[in-house]
């Protein structure tokens, strides 16, 4: 069974950076196109950012263009997420999810595994 297991969250004053990991095991993670996804207190499930199974192409969502930079690395089973320019307005649970897939997808219906999210909070 696939598990995925982020950390690096935390609290960080605006302006700051923080980096979020994402294991993927139980499955190949070269398989898996990967995401990052972010949900606030009383808002739905947002995307972030997404990556190719060989790392050669990202999508991101407009407003974390030019701040978030998502990357992988096949032999540590991990995808990251490098976070500049932190605003308050970024403050959410960011959760990585995987889907078997070739094509990127922003749509958090389309991906199959779940990580149970890391608390980040940027303070104004």
């Amino acid at each position: 069974q696939v598990q995925l297991v982020e950390s690096g969250g935390g609290l960080v004053q605006a302006g700051g950076s923080l980096r979020l990991s994402c294991v993927l095991s139980g499955g190949t993670f070269f398989d898996f196109i990967m995401g990052w996804f972010r949900q606030a207190p009383g808002k739905k499930r947002e995307f972030v950012a997404a990556i190719t199974r060989g790392g050669g192409s990202q999508s991101y969502a407009d407003s974390v263009k030019g701040r978030f930079t998502i990357s992988r690395i096949t032999a540590k089973n991990t995808v990251y997420l490098q976070m500049d320019n932190l605003k308050p307005e970024d403050t959410a649970v960011y959760s990585c999810a995987a889907k078997n897939t070739w094509q990127l997808t922003p749509n958090r219906d389309d991906y199959d595994y779940w990580g149970q999210g890391t608390q980040v909070t940027v303070s104004s």
